[in-house]
């Protein structure tokens, strides 16, 4: 195997596929990335066997000059570091005696023994013929408004990814962790031809967002048992789902509202934020809100700091008041998904789950659960 490659085109394909190295795998070959050199095409590929990760490098201009093909497994971390701080604007890669990697600009050389094809696993990273596409922006934005909300806790598998549920022309996105939700609707451009509801663990599809750009591209997702591959431009990207029934999220939602707020995003978000100032984690970070009338009083303590109170002005729907606490954290990572100038706060009850929506973004929901201080 002999090439010769413009720097930044290389290190683009090699962090990308990079996310899928493992280091901590029983199989030590998964710490390597497959250089696979076939007529006019580089690909390559890295799998920790939760998430692969594979993308190809076309030669059709003098940035990727293919001398010989072949095929060898290089150790990931190695090259990564070796690509990033090489200064030169063009790399070349040969393999000699077979296993021996050359790397080498026109002022330094790298040698490193490399891993023989044979020993790395068979992955196919096959299509489906029935694909559901999303445009990458929209993609991107259905993660970031969702993906926070998933659960840490390894004991309930489930609540650790994100809800994938498909019926028609309607992509429906839940995560929760029990004490949040956070939901994005998106009307599909074409209308799948099957109905999906599957979980894929949030850790990855995040990882997977971050490769994306905020571009019109089109994201194929191809749906299988125990696997999802997703497939944009010359990258492919699958990982393993979560088996189990994901929580009828619906029966969290409530169908009434005792009063409903509307505030600026902004103004809302850092009152918060400074009220929150002398909680603590310990405390769950607990903020209390009351209303007086059209002046929304939040209020937060601790006995080893101190208290806090501030007060704003909302427009409310009706004559109704409410004192309820909740996570500062919650309400705050539930805010941050809008990107509208308002959100509307419905609140039902004192005990019952607050929900927050915005007209300008009516594909979006986020719920948080209250927090009992008495």
């Amino acid at each position: 195997m002999k090439l010769t490659i413009k720097k930044e085109i290389l290190l683009d394909a090699l962090n990308k596929v990079g996310k899928a190295i493992s280091t901590k795998n029983l199989i030590p070959v998964l710490a390597g990335i497959k250089f696979e050199l076939k007529k006019k095409r580089l690909t390559l590929t890295a799998s920790d066997n939760d998430i692969t990760i594979q993308t190809a490098i076309d030669a059709v201009n003098d940035d990727f000059k293919i001398e010989k093909e072949g095929s060898i497994i290089i150790q990931g971390k190695y090259i990564l570091d070796i690509v990033r701080k090489l200064d030169d604007e063009f790399i070349n890669i040969e393999v000699v005696d077979d296993l021996k990697i050359l790397i080498y600009t026109e002022n330094s050389e790298f040698n490193l023994n490399g891993i023989s094809e044979s020993e790395y696993p068979n992955i196919g990273l096959e299509e489906s013929k029935k694909k559901v596409e999303v445009k990458a922006g929209i993609f991107k934005s259905i993660i970031s408004q969702t993906a926070f909300a998933a659960s840490n806790e390894e004991s309930k598998p489930v609540l650790t990814g994100i809800n994938f549920n498909i019926v028609g022309d309607v992509l429906e996105c839940n995560s929760t962790d029990s004490y949040r939700l956070a939901r994005k609707i998106v009307k599909l451009d074409k209308a799948s031809e099957e109905n999906y509801n599957i979980i894929i663990p949030s850790h990855n599809v995040i990882e997977f967002s971050k490769i994306l750009s905020d571009d019109e591209e089109m994201v194929e997702i191809h749906i299988f048992g125990n696997k999802v591959l997703f497939k944009v431009g010359n990258l492919k990207f699958e990982s393993r789902l979560i088996n189990g029934t994901y929580p009828n999220t619906s029966n969290l939602l409530p169908d009434d509202d005792l009063m409903v707020i509307s505030t600026n995003l902004n103004e809302f978000y850092n009152v918060i934020d400074r009220v929150s100032i002398l909680t603590s984690d310990k405390e769950n970070n607990i903020v209390t809100l009351e209303t007086d009338g059209n002046t929304l009083i939040l209020k937060s303590s601790s006995v080893e700091v101190g208290r806090v109170e501030e007060k704003m002005n909302v427009t409310k729907n009706n004559e109704e008041n409410i004192r309820i606490s909740f996570s500062a954290k919650y309400m705050m990572d539930a805010l941050k998904s809008f990107s509208t100038e308002t959100v509307d706060i419905h609140f039902v009850g004192e005990i019952k789950p607050i929900l927050i929506k915005s007209k300008e973004e009516e594909t979006l929901t986020q719920l948080v659960l209250p927090i009992r201080t008495y």
